[in-house]
C-alpha cells in the first residue's frame, strides 16, 4: 500500500477506534475500500492490511451491517468483493438512528419511569412528597435536553433540518434566568 493510502487507512482506523461504533480494524478496512477505484476481495483486503482473512471477514460483516460497506459481484470471480459506501448522509442517518436514538429513548424512558415513581412517592406528615422539588427539577431538565436531542436526531434521520420553532412542538422551553 502506498504512503498516501497508508496515512488515510491508519488515520480513519484511529478515528473509528474512538467512535463507539466501529473498531480500529473496521475503520482501516473501510478506509482502504474507500480509496479503491474497484471492489476488493477479502484476500486482497487481508493482504493489504496484513491481517488474516478470517479476521477481515468478521469485521467486514460488521461494516456491512452498518451500511458502510457493501458486497458486490465481480463478473468472472466466485469470490466476494466489497466496496465502501460513498453516501455519507445515508450512513450517518443509519448510525444516528440505530446507535444514538436508541440511547436517547432509553434515557427518556428511564426519566419517565423515575418521574412516575417520584410523583407516587409517599408524603411526609406535613403533606410534602419525600421526593423533593430538586429531584423533579433535575429529571425535567434531563427530559427536556434529551427530548430536544431525540427530535433533532429524528429530523436528521429523515434528512430534514430542525428549526427552533419546531422544538416548541417537542417541549416547552423553560425561561432562562438573567
Amino acid at each position: 500500500m502506498d504512503r498516501t493510502v497508508a496515512v488515510f487507512v491508519d488515520g480513519i482506523g484511529a478515528a473509528a477506534a474512538t467512535s463507539g461504533v466501529l473498531n480500529q480494524l473496521q475503520g482501516r478496512i473501510f478506509a482502504l475500500l474507500y480509496l479503491q477505484p474497484a471492489p476488493l476481495s477479502l484476500d486482497e483486503v487481508a493482504a493489504e492490511l496484513e491481517q488474516s482473512k478470517s479476521n477481515v471477514s468478521i469485521n467486514v460483516r460488521g461494516l456491512v451491517e452498518w451500511h458502510l460497506v457493501r458486497l458486490v459481484r465481480v463478473p468472472g470471480s466466485r469470490k466476494d468483493h466489497y466496496e465502501a459506501a460513498t453516501d455519507f448522509w445515508r450512513v450517518m442517518q443509519e448510525i444516528m438512528e440505530r446507535r444514538f436514538r436508541w440511547n436517547m429513548r432509553q434515557v427518556l424512558s428511564t426519566v419517565a419511569e423515575t418521574r412516575r415513581l417520584a410523583d407516587e412517592a409517599p408524603r411526609t406528615k406535613g403533606g410534602v412528597r419525600q421526593t423533593g422539588a430538586f429531584v423533579i427539577q433535575r429529571l425535567e431538565s434531563m427530559r427536556l435536553f434529551f427530548s430536544v436531542l431525540d427530535a433533532a436526531l429524528a429530523a436528521f434521520g429523515q434528512g430534514q433540518a430542525i428549526a427552533p420553532e419546531q422544538l416548541k412542538n417537542v417541549v416547552a422551553l423553560p425561561q432562562r434566568r438573567a
